[in-house]
């Protein structure tokens, strides 16, 4: 029995670390998915004169300062581990999200985004890190799932919340900025008590790493330039590039798409947004335990899931009533990202080196999150000019196809190379 299991219980651990980054994304994505449904009473306090680019901005400004971290902070996961890089990020996050709630002007509300993005960065190399690390091999797309709920859950409290809250209730927009600091605060707490440090960890780690040496008879790899931009990881890193752009595009203009092109009004307008988010959660759950059944098949997982994905997105904006509307919504969400997600990642982490895999977490959520800079503000300006998003979903389909399209050529040829 090893070291990590005499003292903690490795079980035990792995399943404190599930919960735990379960509950930091919930936290992550209130905060994401709180100001997008009031997008109209922002304007409203701000004067009026704000186009939707300028809105629109709101989310692409926290995407740069989210995407600028990725790469850095995967990199200092490495060096100095994940609870020295997670906690000031959260610091800076609630220090972002209390910036924003005294905000009366666009800019301000710009710079706050931007560091919400930086301290909020810190979080997914220092995340996956710990799944690919720490959770069993043959549990870990489940696992991973778990995790990513989250992200579904966070996103439908948040929409729904500041729906019911601001957008019926009547309550200033700003009442969403506190509950988002009061959880960043708790989450502070809690990394501090539950992750271990730096020390014990890399002791992990080094162990695990020998283990599996020893196990696969494989030497050890580390990371770098060749590795992480190898033909298959690269164009992983693009697929992972369109899947966000359309998930991203989605859950930042859907509730304004639904309210002013589809006839939405009020809670509904969070509800029938959020169902995107609550529909992922079985989605997620379902499809990774497949993977994990059949190990050697994620790639077809992948690739499934993202074309039907698209698919679903198209219907969505072809949908002549409101029932097939929604229903098309909930198989987006069944299908798209937060389903194949914990599937992708559980593949790179089995293509990845071991040693470095915050780093090779970080340039694939780079690539990835690079679309959620692009997606909110592009959807926006063609809004301006056509005056309609339709065209938003659209680029997103197209570019889900494309990018499944080079993942399973890369794929294939990756496979006869090795065979």
């Amino acid at each position: 029995m090893d070291r990590t299991t005499n003292q903690t219980g490795s079980m035990e651990y792995w399943k404190k670390i599930i919960i735990l980054l379960c509950a930091g994304w919930i936290t992550i994505w209130i905060y994401r998915s709180a100001l997008s449904p009031v997008y109209p009473q922002i304007r409203e306090s701000l004067g009026g004169d704000v186009t939707d680019t300028a809105l629109g901005s709101i989310s692409s400004f926290y995407f740069l300062g989210y995407v600028s971290m990725q790469i850095p902070a995967g990199f200092l996961v490495d060096k100095i581990g994940k609870k020295k890089v997670l906690i000031p990020g959260f610091l800076l996050f609630a220090l972002a999200a209390f910036l924003i709630s005294q905000a009366n002007s666009l800019t301000m509300i710009y710079v706050g985004s931007v560091l919400a993005g930086l301290g909020c960065g810190s979080y997914y190399g220092s995340a996956y890190s710990l799944t690919s690390q720490n959770i069993p091999k043959s549990k870990r797309s489940f696992s991973t799932a778990i995790v990513n709920s989250g992200s579904a859950i966070g996103s439908g409290l948040g929409m729904i919340l500041s729906s019911y809250l601001v957008a019926q209730r009547g309550l200033p927009w700003q009442v969403m900025m506190y509950i988002a600091i009061v959880m960043i605060l708790l989450m502070v707490v809690a990394f501090t008590f539950v992750i271990r440090g730096a020390k014990e960890d890399n002791a992990h780690i080094e162990a695990q790493a020998a283990e599996e040496q020893a196990k696969e008879k494989k030497p050890k790899e580390k990371v770098s330039l060749k590795t992480l931009l190898a033909p298959r990881m690269l164009f992983a890193y693009l697929l992972y590039f369109a899947v966000c752009y359309a998930y991203y595009m989605t859950v930042t203009w859907l509730p304004n798409f639904l309210g002013t092109e589809r006839g939405f009004e009020g809670s509904a307008i969070g509800f029938s947004s959020s169902l995107v988010a609550f529909a992922s959660i079985p989605g997620a759950l379902f499809f990774s335990k497949l993977a994990d059944k059949y190990m050697n098949h994620k790639v077809k997982f992948i690739i499934g899931l993202n074309l039907l994905a698209a698919a679903m997105l198209l219907l969505t904006v072809q949908a002549t009533s409101s029932t097939f509307l929604l229903v098309a919504l909930i198989m987006y969400g069944f299908l798209g990202k937060l389903a194949v997600e914990p599937i992708m990642i559980a593949w790179l982490g089995e293509n990845a080196p071991q040693v470095g895999v915050g780093t090779t977490l970080g340039v694939f959520n780079f690539f990835g999150m690079m679309s959620s800079v692009i997606a909110p503000a592009l959807t926006g300006t063609i809004s301006d000019q056509t005056g309609s998003k339709v065209m938003g979903f659209y680029i997103a389909v197209v570019l889900l196809v494309v990018g499944t399209i080079l993942f399973m050529y890369s794929a294939r040829s990756s496979k006869k190379a090795t065979a």
